[in-house]
């Protein structure tokens, strides 16, 4: 006999959605976005030809039919996810872990250390996704953001792992050709900006008591990972963070002119949402940032 079976995606977000009772956990749980737990309800309503659930504001609420509906079938996912564990079909650890993470910071730090992260977790895929938009801003659920902090945010977790200072970094050939001894000969340079950094070399500056030093020229890029490549390239001299700098340190691409002062800067924190703070894998690569930034890997202090 021919099985009548609805859409099976739908069918997953139905009952996901209607167990927990909203669509944003639904979401959570699934690892998809709010929208796409909506669409596959509806097409559910479409193939059904019946209204699963009423909105009431921010709030899902089945109708009585979907209710019954749903009392028949959640059983039986339970019953699948029990067979499927019991036969060791899936491993719950093999899933992907989804991680947004600043666009410098990926550059510079975590993508010359995750081969690391993947040779220590084979079964865990790791999709990461740079963005520098404000973690409130965000609109995909993501198991692991990485942003600066530490900063507290309702719903997730806040883990620091990663602390850095700034300072002045230069190419070794730039320095030949203008040597720097005191912060005033920067005078003769061409200092590297930052748009989304402004403060930087201002705020050094000041630090460094010549507040009102007019270099010889500035030039200005969007992303800071840009900045410090032209500082790698001898463009001119830009204010490093110690922790971001620290391969172009450690390999004499870069060298630090002057012993200080050093900026203060926000340390990196992973934030996780708390539903998912338990999740083996989440622990795991959180384990693993903690590790890493302990290992001072390009810390350097002042």
């Amino acid at each position: 006999m021919k099985r009548t079976l609805p859409p099976l995606n739908a069918l997953r977000a139905f009952e996901t959605a209607g167990r927990l009772g909203s669509i944003k956990k639904a979401a959570e749980e699934l690892h998809v976005t709010h929208g796409a737990v909506s669409q596959q309800v509806r097409l559910l309503e479409a193939w059904l030809g019946a209204t699963l659930f009423e909105r009431q504001h921010r709030r899902v609420v089945l109708t009585p039919a979907a209710a019954a509906y749903l009392e028949e079938i959640g059983p039986l996912f339970d019953q699948v996810s029990r067979a499927t564990a019991k036969y060791g079909i899936v491993n719950p650890v093999a899933r992907t872990l989804r991680v947004n993470a600043l666009a410098t910071f990926t550059l510079r730090w975590l993508v010359p250390r995750l081969s690391g992260f993947r040779d220590a977790h084979a079964g865990i895929d790791v999709k990461l996704e740079t963005s520098n938009e404000p973690l409130e801003s965000l609109e995909e659920n993501w198991d692991v953001i990485i942003r600066g902090g530490p900063d507290t945010f309702y719903g997730y977790a806040m883990r620091p792992f990663l602390s850095e200072q700034r300072i002045p970094v230069c190419s070794p050939a730039l320095l030949r050709r203008h040597p720097l001894a005191v912060p005033d000969d920067l005078r003769a340079h061409t200092l590297l900006h930052t748009s989304s950094l402004p403060r930087l070399w201002p705020d050094w500056l000041a630090k460094a008591g010549v507040p009102r030093l007019e270099p010889a020229a500035t030039l200005t890029f969007d992303h800071f990972y840009l900045t410090l490549q032209a500082a790698v390239d001898g463009v001119g001299v830009a204010v490093g963070p110690t922790a971001l700098a620290a391969g172009d340190l450690d390999a004499g691409r870069l060298v630090m002119p002057f012993s200080g002062p050093w900026l203060p800067s926000r340390s990196y924190c992973a934030y996780v949402p708390e539903e998912k703070a338990r999740d083996e894998r989440v622990m795991l690569f959180c384990a693993w940032l903690e590790r890493e930034g302990a290992a001072g890997n390009g810390e350097r202090s002042g």
